[in-house]
């Protein structure tokens, strides 16, 4: 759907109002915030952070000496007192922090009191491993409650985590433990992935056959016997003999501010992961108040982000915005489509979810598999759906809604990312319209815009660069051990400005509308073309379940458009569908952005989160070697569709 189709959508008014629930909210999120909070940034951010627990109190608000800030520097806090302590205090020790259900149907709640108990027996635990302040900590560890009692023990004794996802690989895992010099690795023995067993204890012992820091090591027992985990005299310890006997009562390390909360990897264009580094009230501070605002949880909610706590959504959106909010949270361990396909709505309807946050990937895949499998279930108890991870195209935009939400539930498509580390562009349901594909405009608080090349605003409509113009409390603080580098990624393009990478045009109502990453929008013929808009006009075929999108070296044009598409179910790949693929990006888009070639595949490339990695389609098609393929939850797929590229 190109972007005048979007309008047009709009003008046959098939808008989608908001529930009364939401409606009735309209009067409470007034919109005179965002005014408020751009006349005195500071002081809205003050207040916000005033929400939280402190042990000293700031009085200090943003201290900036570009492109470095401190937030409230002379307070003192832990991250574990507002997340548990408070709630318990509060009489609210009874309700359900986290309902956790595992592959094999196994399931099981934590009450916040509960929640408590456990972390401080962790935080025992890793005190007697040696654990002390200042410390890093990496977990390596499947979507398990322990990963995120591990997460909140780390905080509470005042040691940084490293989160590494468990489908990293042994040598990805044993970078990112040299690069933090973690002394501590806590992991499972193993995990549950489409029934088999992901070896993750196996993995920790390929990681720590190099040179490492690492002196102890504490797993998990998930798997059992089926995992066939050894454990090293002297370094490994099992999680429940050091737990057991613990005290459950630790007391909370006082932190300053700014003091490192965790570290977590992302990727780097030289092939070398950045280590991100988040302070500890400014980060409690985006995500406690992004997660009020955008989810408006309710105290009967049931929360469902269904992001890995190994990224940065689960580290935000999992664990920390939700529980600083006293909410309740569903966890899941598996694949979303075993032992069935329908797997995922069956969680949402035994469990009554309340509210969904997952990726467009996700969603364009449950389009791919049809409107049969949510249909089968009573879906009713939804009344808010969120996407996270990429751009979301219009046309999963109005499938969520429709056949997910019934009709009846906003849809808050969210921009950030890891370095922001909590959202900042999104709707505010009740407060700001839906519109599909767009993401609204930045939250109360922020300051961003469109710039051109030289850094000027951009006209309405006009594709630019996406630039955050002000400091925010939740900013990275910096790449671990490199500063120049900081400088140089985010800050160096448009000085006094954040810049990462991402295009994005502004409509003539202000609204956002994300491009994805600027090497996503291609220079054909002098035009500039997005990825992500040739990929929306395939997926409008109906024919087709999933594209991607990249330029490639051409001659004449400069770049030239290579598009891979994954088509629906018993539609067979063939030269003459190809063609009219071409031909329908053309009518929908214009000549100009009509594919030089197709290629059909039975899967994109992508990460085990589930974003396609365009850069590796890139590479395939400019004939280059393959960058890191560490994150791919297939490496097949890529020298399947390398092979057939070549030979085509």
């Amino acid at each position: 759907m190109s972007h005048d189709a979007i309008e047009s959508f709009w003008r046959e008014e098939r808008r989608y109002p908001p529930p009364p629930a939401f409606a009735a909210q309209a009067n409470v999120r007034d919109p005179a915030v965002y005014d408020e909070a751009a006349r005195d940034p500071e002081a809205f951010w003050a207040a916000e952070a005033r929400g939280l627990e402190w042990m000293t109190p700031f009085t200090r608000g943003l201290e900036w000496d570009p492109p470095f800030a401190r937030w409230f520097s002379d307070g003192r806090l832990n991250a574990t007192v507002s997340c548990l302590d408070r709630h318990v205090a509060a009489g609210r020790g009874g309700k359900v922090a986290y309902v956790w259900e595992g592959e094999p149907g196994d399931v099981r709640v934590l009450t916040y009191r509960e929640l408590l108990a456990e972390v401080c027996r962790c935080a025992h635990a890793l005190r007697r491993l040696g654990v002390a302040k200042g410390d890093r900590v990496t977990l390596y560890m499947g979507q398990v409650p322990e990963a995120v009692v591990a997460m909140l023990a780390c905080a509470r004794l005042g040691a940084a985590h490293s989160v590494v996802f468990g489908g990293f690989s042994p040598d990805a895992l044993r970078e990112r433990i040299r690069d933090s010099q973690s002394r501590v690795v806590v992991t499972c023995d193993g995990g549950w992935r489409r029934g088999q067993v992901v070896p993750l204890k196996a993995n920790v012992d390929a990681a720590l056959a190099g040179e490492t820091p690492v002196e102890r090591v504490l797993v998990v027992r998930r798997v059992g016997d089926a995992a066939g985990a050894v454990l090293e005299p002297g370094r490994d310890v099992w999680w429940h003999e050091a737990l057991q006997g613990a005290p459950e009562a630790f007391p909370p390390e006082p932190m300053a501010s700014e003091d490192l909360l965790f570290l977590l990897y992302t990727s780097g264009t030289t092939g070398k992961p950045k280590g991100i580094v988040h302070s500890t009230a400014g980060y409690l501070v985006g995500v406690a108040s992004t997660f009020r605002w955008v989810f408006d949880a309710k105290p009967e909610d049931v929360y469902w982000c269904t992001a890995d706590v190994g990224w940065v959504t689960g580290h935000s959106y999992v664990v920390y915005g939700p529980l600083a909010n006293g909410a309740t949270s569903l966890l899941y361990e598996g694949a979303p489509d075993w032992p069935r396909r329908d797997r995922f709505w069956d969680l949402v309807a035994r469990h009554r979810a309340t509210i969904l946050y997952t990726a467009p990937t996700a969603i364009r895949t449950f389009m791919r598999w049809g409107e049969a499998l949510p249909a089968a279930h009573d879906l009713s108890s939804l009344r808010l759906l969120g996407s996270v991870g990429e751009p979301i195209n219009p046309e999963a935009w109005v499938w969520y809604h429709r056949h997910i939400g019934g009709g009846r539930c906003p849809v808050v498509d969210t921009w950030w990312q890891t370095e922001t580390g909590a959202i900042v562009i999104a709707p505010l349901p009740g407060l700001t319209e839906c519109r599909p594909g767009s993401a609204a405009r930045p939250l109360p608080g922020y300051a961003a815009e469109v710039v051109d090349e030289e850094g000027r605003p951009a006209a309405a409509g006009a594709g630019g660069f996406l630039v955050l113009t002000r400091p925010w409390p939740s900013m990275l603080r910096g790449i671990h051990g490199d500063p120049e580098r900081y400088r140089t990624t985010y800050w160096a393009r448009f000085p006094g400005k954040y810049f990462a990478g991402d295009g994005c045009r502004r409509d003539a109502d202000g609204h956002y509308w994300l491009l994805g990453r600027v090497d996503d929008i291609m220079l054909v013929a002098g035009h500039n073309i997005s990825t992500m808009e040739v990929e929306s006009a395939l997926v409008d075929h109906p024919e087709v379940a999933e594209s991607a999108v990249v330029g490639r070296t051409d001659a004449v044009k400069g770049q030239a458009i290579a598009a891979f598409v994954t088509l629906k179910g018993g539609v067979e790949p063939t030269p003459e569908r190809a063609e009219a693929l071409r031909r329908h990006v053309a009518h929908k888009l214009g000549a100009i952005a009509r594919p030089d070639a197709v290629y059909f595949t039975a899967e994109l490339p992508k990460t085990r989160s589930g974003k396609i990695m365009r850069r590796l389609l890139r590479d395939i098609a400019e004939g280059r070697a393959l960058g890191d393929t560490t994150t791919l939850a297939d490496p097949a797929v890529v020298r399947e569709l390398r092979e057939r590229y070549e030979h085509a």
